[in-house]
């Protein structure tokens, strides 16, 4: 069996993160170069939980100007994984 520990690279917390948690649908950040259907092992191999469905969005990276200097504001990969309704991440 394959590695799928580098594939979940980290839950995104945001507000809206949050309230979706509420609804058993959680966001993680991912490998830009991963499937769903290896986000979804990968979260099975994690969470021991199979997941309704798995969702992906590629958010580009943008150009930024703060304080005077131009910079590039990083691109990643977020998976929105759907969990049957009530169920829980205690690990989170």
């Amino acid at each position: 069996m394959q590695d799928l520990t580098h594939i979940l690279i980290r839950p995104h917390v945001t507000e809206k993160a949050s309230l979706s948690a509420e609804k058993s649908v959680y966001v993680f950040e991912v490998d830009p170069r991963t499937t769903k259907g290896a986000v979804e092992k990968a979260f099975i191999d994690k969470y021991k939980i199979t997941p309704l469905k798995v969702r992906s969005v590629t958010i580009p990276s943008k150009n930024v100007f703060v304080r005077g200097k131009v910079g590039k504001k990083a691109g990643y990969k977020k998976a929105y994984i759907y969990l049957k309704k009530g169920t829980k991440l205690e690990t989170l």
